[in-house]
């Protein structure tokens, strides 16, 4: 191994995220060299960068499957191994010619049935970089509903194969998401510290590109972190001139309508000087919108190149008879090219920048076209997809405490790499976004399902080598609708919790139960507190009856108006706040596209309501009250479809607001888009703060974008963002911030208030490609989809609110693992860690690498600033960290951990003046 005793203690700067290998380290070296098979470009001359590039959704209109085989393709044609079949025939023929390709999920598959000889082939056109990979994850992920952590371990699943079978020259160099609905700032960090010279995208609101396009900023610095020193976020961000699709004529695909190049002018159809013209001036327009004399034309779409013979003999023939008419005076060259052949071209440019520090999001199409309602799209999907990467760092962890009998223990063989592929899948940008089919949804939760019970197999092995128990071990794998045979069952059975955060959290354990008193006990038999939960005191309201219902423990109090049985205070009794906080259930009426200002119906991807006051649900409560000394809960009914739990637990600095939708009645034939709010008494001055795909927190202010000055024309739907993991409202004195338990969208439309979107049902399709209305149902839910969830609420001063809603958040996260078994025995307690990390640290990453080492990021998770305590440098001793690793040695890499860190160079840019 690597043994170096400078190498044990570790500094984590602001919001840092640093991977480390520990062990014997083998991982190829990277070469930071440009690309050296770029085509020649003219230096007086307008260079067209022509990528010839497919756009391959890992699910979306069909299965992950259906896509690559070519199957139902009465849905759409489309088969992605017949795609990277015909383009690796079809380079093979010209070695000018290019292509990208950025799926690794489905590269990775067509690879494993490849031939030697074929393997060969593909080999030696990425070193000659004919075929380069670029962003490289294992799929193209969304950037509004999913949590950071999930991003970084899809995207290092993908450059880490391409890694190992490619070597240096198959890393890729550039990010490209040109498909995603909007663009968050924190997957611009994250690209940065992953080692990417550049980001491209196609998707930006028409107004933010019509501003952009006249001051000729389509091209801009992003500087994707306020806490990491510059340039360790910045990326340079480059916006498509036509999305990802080619100029308007020049699509020759078999899916496409536009004629070929007719060449032989002894025909009567001979086109060529139409195509040339019609080319050169496409090419003029474009470049005025352009700073400099090198712009870029995408050459494909979705699932296009299953004939690349089509596209790549009219792409020969355009180019030479463009560059041909430098003869006669053009000054246009044509030639193809890659992302990060035109990304160097920009480099060698040396011009400034515009410097941009916010992020992309709404997205809108068209002034009444928000892409906002896929925040809260599919939600039981979403939680699914959270409640699974938490399950996935657990399996991750035990597998490299319990060592290799985890894998191939008493309970049979387990592995953690089927749920790492199924959680990389869902990263899609059409998956935990909420906007595939239904049946590709389904195929979502299958995959996940099936994850997960390869996971638990690995868990009991790693457990029965930590404890010495062989005992079998159930998971109540349905807890969320109050199910767990096992304990409805037995009148003993024992409990495991294991805990993935590194460091101690106070968690409620709640299980369904058959009885009225139980006992229980720890690991070293002292008596835990317990409540058989029962009902005490029934209010009606709606009949007028009085009952005064308070909820009082130890740190937070809790009020409620006693004639509608409606939140009415909250208190924090540490710090002696209290603010007025009401809450209800409202829903906005879905618009069906019939309306005068625009035929624009909400669906899967769109939130348009057709008003913007929403209907209240109910004005009061019935309610139901339960307290003990281990718990208060206020039980709401708000109608037979819209319930709630108010739960205070002892020792909680939160208040739990468990509600249960659906399912959303449709029989006036209108969709609904449910959301609870909050209103108080605080003064937010139309300001609000949600997070960026759960880690850093940005500013939010009504009707306002800090890029433009704003045309709105949605005054509801213009005003959501995406909520990753928490929202807050604050003033001078108090903050509110609210917790999810899954991604939502929300916002503040009023001042004081805050609302968050729960669920959706909607009858008309939005005319964005799913053709299929969201309206879920299922075999268990026949009249529409029941959702639960969780909200979490905290009270606290402003200056000290990140050291209490950040771990709160990681909580809700990484909540901890239960099993249980029927045959009781002595429990164990058991710590991987030989002590908590410190408040400001987070241990992200935990995970095998190889039989030898492991990689562990370690997190500050603090924003500069945000915390008077937390937000400093913090230094971490890896040797100290561990309990059951020795660690031989470490080294760090960057953080997708295809780098060292240490040999990581990116281009440098330049802002504008004064920025």
């Amino acid at each position: 191994g690597l043994i170096s005793s400078n190498m044990a203690a570790v500094s984590l700067p602001l919001a840092a995220l640093l991977p480390l290998l520990c062990g014997v380290l083998g991982f190829p070296l990277g070469q930071e060299t440009g690309p050296t098979s770029c085509h020649a470009t003219k230096p007086n001359l307008l260079n067209v960068h022509l990528v010839p590039h497919t756009h391959d959704d890992v699910g979306w209109l069909k299965t992950v499957d259906q896509y690559y085989y070519g199957d139902r393709n009465d849905i759409q044609h489309a088969g992605v191994q017949y795609i990277l079949d015909s383009v690796v025939d079809q380079l093979l023929k010209n070695p000018d010619r290019r292509f990208i390709y950025v799926e690794t999920a489905f590269f990775y598959r067509w690879w494993k049935r490849q031939s030697a000889d074929v393997r060969r082939t593909v080999r030696r056109l990425v070193d000659e970089g004919r075929l380069e990979f670029v962003n490289g994850g294992w799929c193209m992920s969304d950037e509004a509903t999913t949590h950071y952590s999930a991003v970084i371990d899809q995207m290092t699943m993908g450059l880490r194969f391409l890694n190992d079978t490619f070597g240096p020259c198959g890393r890729p160099r550039v990010a490209w998401h040109i498909d995603p609905f909007g663009h968050a700032r924190e997957h611009a960090s994250m690209f940065a510290q992953m080692g990417y010279d550049g980001f491209f995208f196609g998707r930006l609101d028409y107004q933010d590109r019509s501003r952009r396009r006249i001051a000729r900023e389509q091209e801009l610095l992003w500087r994707a972190s306020d806490s990491l020193t510059p340039p360790m976020a910045d990326l340079f961000t480059g916006i498509l001139p036509n999305g990802y699709n080619p100029p308007e004529g020049f699509c020759w695909d078999q899916s496409c309508d536009d004629p070929p190049i007719r060449d032989d002018p002894d025909l009567e159809d001979y086109n060529v000087d139409d195509v040339v013209k019609r080319f050169l001036a496409i090419a003029n327009t474009q470049a005025k919108v352009y700073k400099t004399n090198h712009i870029i034309m995408t050459m494909g779409s979705d699932f296009q190149y299953e004939n690349a013979n089509l596209w790549y003999k009219n792409l020969d023939k355009l180019i030479r008879y463009v560059n041909g008419r430098q003869a006669n005076g053009s000054r246009v060259h044509a030639l193809y090219s890659t992302p990060s052949c035109y990304l160097q071209e920009l480099h060698r440019a040396n011009l400034t920048w515009a410097l941009k520090t916010d992020d992309f999001f709404p997205y809108a199409d068209d002034a009444h076209d928000l892409w906002t309602g896929y925040f809260t799209s599919r939600p039981a999907l979403k939680r699914y997809e959270r409640i699974s990467n938490g399950n996935l760092q657990t399996c991750n962890q035990l597998e490299v405490l319990g060592g290799p009998i985890s894998r191939n223990g008493p309970f049979g063989k387990g592995d953690s790499q089927t749920m790492k592929k199924a959680m990389a899948v869902a990263q899609h940008h059409d998956a935990v976004s909420g906007t595939e089919k239904q049946h590709v949804a389904d195929d979502y939760a299958r995959r996940l399902a099936g994850g997960w019970l390869r996971c638990q197999v690995l868990v009991s092995n790693s457990l029965a080598a930590l404890s010495g128990s062989t005992a079998e071990r159930i998971y109540c794998d349905k807890l969320n609708v109050s199910v767990c045979p096992l304990t409805e069952s037995s009148s003993k059975f024992s409990v495991n919790v294991y805990n993935p955060l590194a460091r101690p959290v106070s968690w409620p354990v709640r299980l369904p139960v058959n009885g009225t008193s139980y006992k229980v006990s720890d690991a070293e038999g002292r008596s835990v507190d317990c409540q058989v939960c029962v009902c005490v005191c029934v209010c009606c309201p709606l009949l007028k009856t009085v009952c005064l219902c308070v909820l009082v423990l130890q740190f937070l109090r809790v009020t409620f108006d006693p004639d509608t049985g409606l939140l009415s205070g909250l208190s924090n009794l540490e710090t002696k706040q209290t603010i007025k906080l009401t809450q209800n259930f409202y829903w906005y009426n879905a618009s069906d596209g019939n309306n005068s200002k625009s035929d624009q119906p909400s669906g899967a991807y769109i939130f348009r309501p057709n008003s913007s006051t929403p209907f209240v649900i109910s004005r009061t409560a019935k309610t139901e009250t339960v307290q003990t000394s281990v718990l208060q809960e206020v039980r709401q009914w708000f109608s037979p479809w819209v319930s709630q739990v108010v739960r205070l637990h002892g020792d909680s600095r939160a208040l739990e607001l468990e509600w249960t939708v659906g399912p959303l009645p449709i029989d006036d034939d209108l969709g609904k888009e449910v959301i609870t709010r909050l209103d108080s008494s605080i003064q937010t001055a139309e300001y609000f703060y949600t997070d960026s795909n759960g880690r850093e927190i940005l500013q939010r202010k009504k009707d306002f974008r800090p890029t433009w000055i704003l045309r709105q024309s949605e005054p509801v739907a213009g005003n959501y963002y995406p909520i990753n993991s928490r929202a807050f409202i604050k003033d001078e004195v108090d903050q509110l911030t609210v917790v999810t338990d899954r991604s939502q969208g929300g916002s503040s439309i009023q001042n004081g208030s805050l609302e968050i979107m729960l669920h959706r049902r909607l009858l008309y399709d939005d005319v964005r490609g799913v053709a299929e209305p969201l309206n879920e149902t299922s075999a268990l839910f026949p009249e529409g989809l029941v959702v639960r969830g969780r909200l979490l609420l905290s009270l606290d001063r402003p200056p000290t609110a990140a050291d209490a809603h950040r771990p709160l958040a990681q909580q809700a996260v990484l909540q901890p693992t239960l099993d249980s078994s029927g045959r009781w025995s002595p429990c164990l307690q058991f710590s991987g860690l030989q002590a908590a990390l410190p408040p400001a640290v987070h241990l992200l990453t935990l995970t095998q690498w190889d039989e030898d080492s492991v990689l562990l990021r370690l997190e500050h998770q603090f924003q500069s600033r945000e915390s008077k305590e937390n937000s400093r440098p913090v230094t971490v001793n890896l040797q100290k960290l561990f309990s059951t690793l020795e660690i031989l040695g470490a080294s760090e890499l960057n953080l997708s951990a295809n780098q060292w860190k240490d040999e990581m160079k990116r281009f440098h840019w330049t802002p504008q003046t004064g920025m």
